[in-house]
């Protein structure tokens, strides 16, 4: 049986997502960081950090059986995306301007939908790959 085709588009436009989001967030940390006020380290670092992860949801996403664990992983990660981001902004470990604060809740909240997503179309799959 193959996985549905709304849960391996829900992991591919995450990969598409996470990759450009990562892309510009390490490609132009500094100019970034300039109109954000985020720290040009944080988005350095994210965005290398959602570079290999985008390349690993878009394998899962191109599979016909992905394993369920790992659909899993993908929505677990997404949530504590959410969550991280979230509270960077609450607990005032970062104090960017408007533009900054609505970029970082702006790409949670689209993470927390890609979660939403994809939890949904696992949770209707009777039987993916262990």
């Amino acid at each position: 049986m193959n996985a549905s085709p709304f849960l391996r588009r829900a992991l591919l436009l995450d990969a598409v997502a996470s990759g450009a989001t990562g892309a510009l967030m390490l490609l132009a940390a500094g100019p970034l960081a300039g109109h954000t006020h985020l720290p040009q380290e944080l988005l350095r670092g994210a965005g290398a950090v959602l570079l290999p992860y985008a390349a690993f949801v878009a394998w899962l996403g191109l599979r016909a059986m992905p394993a369920r664990g790992m659909v899993l992983a993908v929505v677990a990660i997404n949530a504590l995306w959410v969550v991280e981001s979230v509270g960077i902004l609450a607990l005032g470990w970062v104090v960017p301007n408007l533009l900054g604060a609505g970029f970082v809740l702006a790409q949670a909240l689209v993470v927390a939908i890609f979660a939403a997503l994809q939890g949904a179309a696992l949770r209707g799959m009777p039987a993916l790959a262990a």
